[in-house]
């Protein structure tokens, strides 16, 4: 078990100790999708959402959530991000969110753009609930992380 970062020699938990590393900058990039009816993606493009403007919320939602992920994660290490941002595109019968994360520090920002593009995701079910219950949150995953001792790893196409 002590090839598990996160487990101790005697298989408790514990926060793995990074004092010893090296800053550097360190860049996540996460994305995932929210499909929808034909009717909430129309609502949301054309700005008739009834609680208000479906995207800019998800996106202040999702840098908050960013912010907040070691508080969300169990053993996560609490980080000042230099950045973090998200993108939305409209796909056919869906929403596609993708955060962006960066800083210079000493671990990677992985779990932070994957909780901005979750909660942003989230947010646009909430906004939208009322238009279509039965949209469905798929796909979340890394796209891409940079920086570190393992350097850039991108994930493969699907």
């Amino acid at each position: 078990m002590a090839d598990l970062t996160h487990l101790d020699e005697n298989g408790k938990a514990r926060m793995v100790d990074i004092g010893d590393k090296v800053d550097s900058h360190r860049v996540a990039m996460a994305s995932g999708r929210i499909v929808m009816s034909a009717a909430a993606l129309d609502a949301i493009r054309d700005g008739a959402v009834p609680k208000g403007d479906v995207l800019a919320a998800a996106r202040i939602a999702g840098i908050m959530a960013a912010k907040k992920t070691a508080e969300l994660i169990p053993l996560c290490h609490p980080l000042s991000l230099n950045a973090i941002s998200l993108e939305f595109a409209l796909e056919d019968s869906a929403v596609r969110a993708t955060a962006t994360a960066s800083l210079i520090g000493r671990t990677g920002v992985e779990m932070e753009a994957l909780t901005a593009v979750s909660v942003a995701l989230l947010t646009i079910y909430d906004m939208a609930k009322a238009i279509d219950k039965g949209m469905v949150i798929e796909g979340v995953r890394l796209i891409e992380k940079r920086g570190g001792k393992s350097g850039i790893w991108r994930a493969a196409e699907r």
